[in-house]
């Protein structure tokens, strides 16, 4: 149900168990003696939890991450700036999404960033029922949601905005020229109000090595790394062909130039899937490469384990490309930075290029056949981030922030602390 109303939320819907209730899961595919796990099954707790997310319109890897999320508080009301239920494939259907005004405008994946100006207050006038915990899921704009008063606030960050604090340049490049001075001043003040924001949040937890850096650097914070949650179940290796593959936005600091020259030097068919503002330039330049758009998560499924390698050519906080790839049997090419050095094992489930190296891509191209490369092990490393795997840990991270009362705030521990001790001890152990 996706709502822009004034009503609250109906009573049932601002409660939630802290970890999810038991559910079926069916049994993950099997081939080549692979087998993938299967999801946890996570302890109940009592107290009432709402979650928020930037923008809810294309099914990528923090929305995916954030599903994983809502999956574990079932009943936990969503609050979102945007919410397009198609472009979600539905993922949110029958869960409470309660959305800001910004929504009758009618912005898309395509349309959206027209409304960057707007989203500091736009996120600030969500009314977020009573909580005893509001978990936000931000890469931009969520973590500035108000809080009701008494609720901890915990934020699951997958980037401080990277087009306020680290690339502002990619940011202006996809406008017009004279348009840069205002985008400009623009991104200064949505700065300011970042790291105002960034000290209303009681705890941070960081996707990847790389974001718990920028959140010391930015907001001086301390974060403990919990790594995303990846599908692992929904990928079984094949047959590999010829074509190497690349998934991602089609945006200019995902640098997917390199991927595609590292392709034509190393004289190595490649697909790309993915939509975005750069696809027009890139096509262009590189008209041998197939551009397949947006595809299903069964033909990407199909795609991963068809492909020779997959290539990860920008700096990506964490890249769920890469541990999806792997959990497909397949090598990984990706820049040595950011959350390829904690995905990716280079020699053994992929090789790790220089950073903007055309030409050490194209090494790693050439020499990806002779990698000692065996898909159960690129199997089992993925598996290190799974589904199961990042249920406990962030389930035992909230009571342990819960049972502190938020670090920051004036009240101490909730009444049903102890409980969440318990549980928190008992994930651990898993």
């Amino acid at each position: 149900m996706d709502r822009y109303s004034t009503l609250p939320p109906p009573a049932t819907a601002t409660s939630t168990n802290l970890v999810a209730r038991p559910s079926a899961v069916p049994a993950p595919p099997r081939r080549s003696g692979v087998a993938h796990s299967r999801l946890s099954v996570a302890l109940p707790l009592s107290g009432r939890v709402t979650l928020a997310h930037d923008y809810l319109l294309v099914m990528r890897g923090a929305e995916r991450t954030f599903a994983a999320i809502a999956d574990l508080y079932a009943d936990a009301p969503i609050f979102a700036l945007l919410h397009d239920e198609a472009g979600t494939n539905g993922r949110f259907a029958g869960r409470s999404v309660t959305t800001s005004q910004l929504q009758r405008l009618g912005a898309d994946q395509s349309t959206f960033r027209r409304l960057l100006p707007l989203y500091p207050h736009a996120v600030e006038r969500l009314k977020l029922p009573h909580s005893d915990v509001v978990l936000s899921s931000s890469s931009a704009f969520a973590h500035g949601v108000r809080v009701p008063d008494g609720a901890v606030h915990v934020c699951y960050c997958h980037a401080p905005f990277r087009y306020a604090w680290d690339e502002e340049d990619f940011a202006l490049g996809e406008i017009s020229p004279l348009l840069r001075p205002l985008l400009r001043r623009q991104l200064r003040r949505i700065r300011a109000w970042d790291l105002s924001a960034s000290r209303r949040v009681d705890a941070y937890i960081a996707n990847s090595q790389l974001t718990r850096e920028r959140i010391k650097r930015y907001y001086r914070r301390d974060a403990p790394v919990i790594h995303p949650p990846v599908e692992t179940h929904r990928f079984v290796p094949g047959t590999p062909g010829d074509s190497l593959l690349v998934v991602s936005e089609l945006l200019r600091h995902k640098r997917l130039e390199l991927a595609l020259e590292a392709a034509r030097r190393a004289h190595t068919p490649i697909q790309v899937v993915g939509a975005g503002p750069h696809h027009g330039a890139l096509r262009a330049a590189y008209p041998e490469a197939e551009f397949l758009g947006r595809v299903s998560d069964v033909e990407l499924a199909e795609l991963y384990a068809g492909a020779r390698a997959v290539l990860m050519p920008g700096v990506e906080e964490f890249g769920i490309t890469a541990v999806e790839a792997q959990a497909a049997g397949r090598p990984v090419i990706a820049a040595a930075a950011g959350g390829a050095l904690e995905t990716v094992l280079d020699g053994k489930t992929g090789r790790l290029a220089r950073p903007d190296d055309v030409d050490s891509f194209a090494q790693a191209i050439a020499s990806i056949d002779q990698l000692d490369f065996d898909p159960v092990d690129a199997v089992r490393s993925a598996e290190r981030f799974s589904v199961a795997a990042f249920e406990r840990r962030l389930s035992a991270h909230v009571t342990s922030v819960l049972e502190r009362g938020g670090q920051g705030h004036s009240h101490g521990p909730q009444p049903w602390a102890d409980q969440a001790a318990r549980v928190a001890r008992r994930a651990a152990r898993g």
